[in-house]
């Protein structure tokens, strides 16, 4: 199986947050967060279900706008624009869709079509990478749940990116394949940005950890 000992990212790269504020109608989800989540670390977002976890997820990667508050993107060459994010981050959530009608091999070239994979890789190592060697040509439409799940994975570990979000990492996923899930995050820890949203701990080993409902407030 083609897999290098260490998936590296390119460049530094950080994101400071200042008094960050969300809030839907009359109810804060979360109210004066400041921060700052640098590269080489591991960033847990916590808190119970339905507290705004992925909402501070969508914000951090520039999709939802903060109702107050500043964001303040940074790369080695300097600061970054939020029109500009994108090309720098890899995301995986259970609500990312895939296309159906596409093979595995389709998927995988369409998404590379995007973005651009990791140094050392090539599209066609990412099959037995994510053990679907045997589903090159099987429609996404007739993989399990698991499957899809690990493919979603995959592309967020092996797009060149220097922030990766992962909300629910583990949803879906057997023993085994929690376990592929650990190895591949612990080869990109050293050099990436990387921010979970969940409640298992062993979905975020060695992260600092953020309780949303300490920055929650009515």
């Amino acid at each position: 199986m083609a897999e290098a000992t260490n998936i590296r990212s390119n460049h530094h790269f950080s994101i400071k947050v200042s008094d960050l504020s969300k809030r839907f109608n009359r109810e804060w989800i979360f109210k004066d967060l400041s921060y700052t989540f640098d590269s080489g670390n591991t960033y847990a977002i916590t808190g119970p279900n339905g507290s705004g976890k992925s909402t501070l997820m969508q914000v951090l990667w520039g999709q939802s706008l903060p109702t107050a508050g500043t964001l303040q993107y940074s790369a080695e060459n300097g600061e970054v624009e939020v029109t500009e994010v994108f090309r720098h981050i890899a995301i995986a959530t259970p609500y990312m869709d895939l296309i159906d009608e596409f093979t595995l091999d389709e998927q995988l070239d369409f998404h590379f079509k995007i973005k651009t994979i990791r140094t050392g890789f090539t599209i066609q190592d990412l099959p037995d990478i994510m053990y679907l060697g045997s589903s090159r040509n099987k429609q996404i439409g007739n993989f399990s749940s698991g499957m899809r799940q690990r493919l979603k994975l995959a592309l967020a570990f092996y797009t060149q990116a220097e922030v990766i979000f992962l909300d629910e990492p583990g949803t879906n996923l057997d023993k085994q394949a929690f376990q592929w899930y650990l190895n591949q995050l612990e080869k990109v820890q050293p050099f990436s940005l990387i921010i979970i949203a969940s409640n298992n701990p062993e979905e975020y080993p060695g992260a600092e950890v953020i309780n949303i409902s300490e920055w929650k407030t009515n």
